[in-house]
């Protein structure tokens, strides 16, 4: 009797150029799941509008910005709502590294870049999704752009460069942490962000030792950009500081994002 040996088995060669569609599988993932803590999806539409009516109705009245309040305050809340929306993927990341997911993916050859762009990516859905709501709202209760085409195609690349930006050191944040709830305190920080910054009050009306830090942080920059952009007032060089802050942020979160998630699948 002859036996025959057979062929050996090699596994099936993975396509190249898969991580374009494995970031775009990991983002609606990313995103069903945000649709599934309902919370957490309310409090991210509803927060930064509740503080936009806040202010312009509590204490829009007693802070004199030389114009309607409303006009001055709608570029800082599109800044407060975009940090708080990049920040929540913190907690995302946080919640796939301790709860085995990561490991489960790898075991199917997903990079970890794909995993932290689909991550980022539903984040930024998530913030069109606020931004929309704010902007609707912000309609309603007076606030009149006078933005001309190329003027807004400026501003929403900007604002999505300081989504694109926060979110990446958001995923680094959520690498870093060791649990979901320390990943959540990020959000504080970001969220806090804009208060000593232009958004809700001229950078003037601040102590003296505070000018310093408020004129020349990146939300400060962003802001006044979105402000000069949207009502077609001169912001000086705003938008290329707001442009040089994103693009400095993103290049060393997606760096630190890179070091952390091989030094935690190590």
């Amino acid at each position: 009797m002859s036996e025959t040996a057979a062929a050996p088995r090699t596994a099936a060669p993975r396509p190249p150029c898969r991580g374009p569609a494995d970031a775009l599988v990991l983002a609606a993932r990313s995103a069903r799941l945000s649709a599934r803590t309902v919370d957490a999806l309310l409090t991210s539409l509803i927060l930064p509008v509740m503080l936009m009516l806040l202010f312009v109705y509590l204490f829009g009245g007693a802070i004199d910005t030389g114009t309607d309040y409303v006009t001055y305050v709608v570029p800082g809340v599109l800044v407060l709502c975009a940090g708080f929306g990049a920040a929540g993927t913190a907690v995302g990341v946080s919640n796939d590294m301790t709860e085995g997911v990561v490991d489960r993916f790898r075991s199917l050859d997903v990079s970890g870049t794909s995993l932290l762009a689909g991550h980022v990516a539903a984040s930024m859905a998530r913030n069109t999704a606020a931004t929309a709501v704010v902007f609707a709202v912000a309609f309603l209760i007076g606030f009149r752009p006078q933005a001309g085409g190329p003027a807004w195609v400026a501003a929403v690349g900007i604002l999505a460069a300081y989504v694109l930006a926060f979110s990446w050191l958001s995923a680094a944040v959520g690498l870093l942490a060791r649990s979901a709830e320390a990943a959540n305190g990020f959000t504080f920080l970001v969220l806090f962000l804009p208060y000593p910054s232009s958004a809700f009050v001229p950078v003037e009306t601040m102590p003296d030792w505070m000018h310093g830090f408020a004129e020349n942080q990146p939300a400060t920059h962003v802001i006044e950009a979105l402000r000069g952009l949207l009502l077609d007032q001169p912001a000086g060089d705003a938008a290329w500081w707001a442009l040089a802050w994103c693009a400095g942020l993103l290049a060393a979160s997606v760096a630190a994002a890179a070091l952390l998630f091989r030094h935690r699948t190590a």
